[in-house]
């Protein structure tokens, strides 16, 4: 279960401090994409492909609609060694990660947020 809150700071490269609790979490490789309300969300692979069935269960109109929006922006990622991941510069402009960032619980996955969004 990813719970709490943890601030940090993208720096010049992209690259994104991830919290060890919730790396140990999401497995060796993860799924970050675009979410609701402008802030990106960072998915186990197993959960993604949950929610992706549960969107695919909406019917055609709307679960197309979302399902574009997930998968599109959708990409793997795996932290180095200093449990930092590269988060590509589309995914930063949707969510405006341009410096203080926020990666939140929400249950079965995290939220990535600009802080000043987030508060």
């Amino acid at each position: 279960m990813f719970m709490g809150q943890y601030d940090y700071a993208v720096d010049a490269k992209g690259r994104l401090n991830f919290p060890a609790k919730f790396r140990d979490g999401m497995g060796e490789t993860f799924i970050v994409t675009r979410w609701l309300d402008h802030c990106l969300a960072a998915f186990p692979p197993e959960e993604f492909e949950k929610v992706a069935q549960r969107i695919a269960e909406k019917g055609m109109v709307k679960g197309r609609n979302v399902s574009r929006m997930l998968y599109s922006s959708a990409v793997e990622v795996t932290p180095d060694k200093q449990g930092r991941i590269q988060l590509p510069a589309k995914l930063r402009e949707y969510a405006n990660l341009d410096h203080d960032v926020s990666v939140i619980g929400n249950r079965n996955f995290a939220e990535i947020w600009n802080t000043q969004d987030w508060e």
